[in-house]
């Protein structure tokens, strides 16, 4: 992505600044050149256009623009090596609901709280685990990153409050069963 970004930069040598170029950079950098910069690097004389066109290199990389696509790239690599985990809960008969509203209300914000990444959460579409059983995954930067989340979460007291809580007001406890599998995403895989 940086060599796409500096190429664009500098290609500022048509006689006119192409109509995509601001959305390109944008896209692609998440720094916007706006037209009212961009415009007046429409010089007619190559040597003008070339020496304008260094300047504005330099000061996207001065103001930061530069790092912004590197982070950008981290983040894209960073996503590539993902360690993931699926976990399935049944529940105790009748129970279930009790669990998304636990879910819904307080366990997601505290996941996210303490550095999981929330994938996606299902429930089985028919049959008998339809009525008590949920699925979901989480993410995360490494199995070590898992496991601290997890210590901290655990130890967190507002998730204790909302534990207690949640079983008073279902009138027992609400997970029979929990199943955990750790999973790394295959070289194919369109989720890393």
């Amino acid at each position: 992505m940086l060599g796409l970004t500096v190429a664009k930069a500098v290609d500022v040598v048509d006689d006119r600044v192409p109509t995509a170029y601001e959305d390109t950079l944008a896209l692609e950098c998440r720094v916007c050149i706006p037209a009212a910069i961009a415009r007046p690097l429409e010089f007619r004389r190559p040597q003008m256009r070339h020496f304008v066109s260094s300047i504005a290199l330099l000061a996207l990389v001065l103001l930061g623009g530069l790092p912004t696509c590197l982070a950008a790239d981290e983040t894209s690599a960073r996503k590539e090596t993902r360690f993931f985990e699926l976990r399935t809960y049944t529940t105790h008969p009748g129970k279930l609901p009790a669990l998304h509203s636990r879910f819904r209300d307080h366990t997601n914000k505290l996941f996210v709280k303490h550095g999981m990444e929330l994938v996606g959460y299902w429930t089985p579409a028919d049959g008998p685990e339809s009525e008590n059983t949920l699925t979901y995954m989480l993410a995360y930067s490494s199995r070590e990153a898992r496991d601290k989340s997890w210590k901290a979460f655990l130890a967190d007291t507002d998730w204790q409050k909302a534990f207690k809580q949640s079983h008073k007001d279902a009138g027992g406890p609400i997970v029979k069963k929990v199943v955990s599998k750790f999973l790394t995403p295959t070289d194919y895989s369109p989720i890393k």
